[in-house]
């Protein structure tokens, strides 16, 4: 077994820890990272595409931003339908100038994985038979197999899980510790892939009676749309006419016509929430999906990747310096913050544009959604929280 050192070891190459090896590498601070999937594969997962106001800025302010600006699609608002109607709300004029843009989490590993190859990062994919250990003292270990078969261990200053649900570092807290609260929805998102230009200028969240639709996209050329169907739903059970039919019933209203065209990807995601609390333990330091999962209709879990590893740069900047462990010791309790936030969001869009309940439940639905469309007060409480709530603050911006 090979021995080495660095200050910060990272598990997992999505954008929550491929953007703390970066925010660290500004800072100074050395870091090793490993991913048990394939450069290829990280650079081709579907994941999210709605940035916040302040994930953009900071992307843009740390030097990522060059691919983003040429790309993005900025959106200064959505549209909401019920009921036979399609309503805007104007998120510029209600935050004060604060928009969204739609710019692929794909794109922005690719952005993230090719800057830290630039920079000659310690990158390692592809590995196998990850371990975090000695995490109660001030010199825990990440272990690994690389792709040659050859073993590894990194001794380190703190560890970060980014790894995902799945992935080993939760599991590695000590048996206890963790308070964990969960939700599963009766619904997941049959969502597609489609060549063909977008056939809306802003995204379209729309409650039917049939179920829930969005309509999104990935660039002026690309459509991504979802339909609310049961969550153990076969995907075999739906071909592309019957998807598109669904979908141009859903989305109707006078005057407006779905464009179609080839589906390249298809696939049905169970919907649920989860938080895990606290986000660390000794030296081992939670961030992004590792730590919380919430429902997409929010728009919510990349960007609270991005806000966990904004905080956990600096609390880890302190620890690889020797200042402290103030940062370190605030760490879950400020990301918990935003968590809930975003998750009381999320809950809240999902159970008020999917269709799950009875006739009550139906009524008082399209009531907050009149409210939401006709007060003032309404709608920037939701666009508040949809450009992103609390505002990201990072010295980059």
């Amino acid at each position: 077994m090979t021995t080495e050192r660095t200050q910060v070891g990272i598990v997992g190459a999505g954008p929550a820890g491929l953007l703390l090896s970066h925010l660290l590498a500004l800072r100074g601070v050395d870091s090793v990272l490993v991913e048990n999937r394939s450069r290829a594969y990280c650079e081709a997962r579907q994941r999210a595409g709605l940035l916040e106001d302040g994930t953009v800025k900071l992307l843009r302010a740390t030097g990522l931003g060059a691919r983003l600006d040429r790309e993005g699609l900025e959106h200064g608002g959505i549209y909401l339908q019920f009921a036979g109607e399609r309503h805007h709300l104007d998120f510029l004029g209600l935050t004060g100038g604060r928009a969204v843009t739609i710019y692929a989490q794909t794109e922005i590993v690719k952005d993230l994985i090719e800057a830290r190859t630039a920079a000659g990062a310690a990158l390692h994919f592809e590995v196998t038979g990850t371990e975090v250990a000695d995490l109660d003292t001030d010199r825990p270990v990440l272990r690994y197999t690389d792709a040659g078969g050859h073993r590894h261990q990194v001794v380190c200053d703190a560890i970060a899980g980014c790894d995902g649900f799945h992935g080993a570092c939760r599991p590695a807290m000590p048996d206890g510790l963790l308070q964990v609260v969960e939700r599963s929805y009766p619904f997941g998102w049959l969502g597609i892939l489609a060549e063909v230009p977008p056939s809306t200028d802003e995204l379209i969240y729309c409650r039917h009676p049939n179920g829930f639709a969005l309509h999104s996209m990935r660039s002026p050329q690309v459509s991504r749309l979802y339909l609310q169907v049961p969550a153990d739903e076969d995907i075999d059970e739906w071909p592309d006419d019957r998807i598109w039919a669904e979908l141009s019933t859903r989305f109707a209203v006078p005057g407006w016509e779905l464009k179609q065209g080839p589906v390249t990807e298809k696939s049905v995601t169970p919907m649920r929430s989860f938080v895990a609390a606290p986000m660390r333990a000794g030296r081992l330091f939670l961030a992004g999906d590792a730590a919380h999962i919430v429902p997409p209709t929010g728009a919510k879990g990349l960007n609270l990747a991005v806000a966990d590893v904004t905080v956990l740069a600096d609390a880890l900047t302190e620890l690889a310096r020797g200042r402290g462990t103030a940062a370190a010791d605030a760490y879950s309790d400020a990301c918990l913050e935003r968590v809930w936030r975003a998750s009381h969001f999320s809950w809240w869009m999902t159970t008020m544009l999917h269709v799950a309940g009875d006739a009550m439940d139906e009524q008082l639905m399209q009531s907050q959604l009149r409210y939401v469309t006709t007060s003032r007060a309404a709608a920037t409480s939701l666009a508040e929280n949809y450009v992103g709530y609390p505002p990201l603050k990072s010295h980059f911006i």
